[in-house]
């Protein structure tokens, strides 16, 4: 393999080696142009036939962060409400009405196909939430990505008309851990992985 593509060992280590879950955020918020930043490089990834399903509702304001809270379990709730911006990450359900790109045979594809549309939306919907994740991190933010909410609660407070839906949550912001915590195990190549 060609090294001239190769991304540095210190970008590598942003990205994958040294980057964690961070529970605890330095104070302050994100502007509006931080976020928009992040959009504008997770957009790029891949996704089926260009489509970008994934939806993301930044939770900033304190009274937004309330709504928020209900959802929450118990363990999830004190960090949240800390951290600076929380990302609903959701997929719409309809994504194939508006394409980037004019494109009636995919359109058609998807119309009446409602299950075929919803497992395309949350597959890739997903696919672009990982990407928001190492963007964040490119740009120099931390994530603490998170399940532990009420799904239905988040759906029927955000997104009551249900074309779009909760898939999992991030906090994002600065790190406030100055040292974390040890990195924990992973499996080998040989555990989880094939080649044939």
């Amino acid at each position: 393999m060609s090294d001239a593509r190769r991304l540095d060992e210190t970008a590598l280590d942003a990205l994958f080696r040294r980057a964690r879950s961070v529970h605890t955020f330095r104070p302050g918020t994100l502007d509006d142009a931080t976020l928009k930043s992040l959009y504008d490089l997770l957009k790029w990834g891949p996704t089926a036939f260009n489509s970008g399903p994934a939806r993301f509702v930044f939770v900033r304001s304190p009274e937004a962060k309330a709504r928020l809270s209900l959802a929450l379990s118990s363990a999830n709730r004190e960090k949240t409400l800390a951290a600076p911006v929380t990302a609903i990450v959701a997929h719409d359900v309809r994504f194939f009405e508006r394409l980037p790109e004019d494109n009636p045979k995919v359109r058609d594809l998807f119309a009446g196909q409602a299950a075929l549309a919803e497992v395309t939306a949350f597959r890739n919907g997903t696919l672009q939430g990982a990407y928001l994740l190492l963007a964040a991190r490119a740009l120099g933010l931390a994530v603490g990505p998170m399940s532990g909410f009420d799904e239905a609660a988040v759906n029927r407070e955000f997104f009551p008309d249900g074309r779009w839906r909760v898939n999992f949550l991030v906090n994002i912001g600065v790190a406030n851990d100055a040292e974390p915590r040890p990195r924990g195990a992973r499996f080998d190549f040989t555990d989880v992985a094939s080649i044939v």
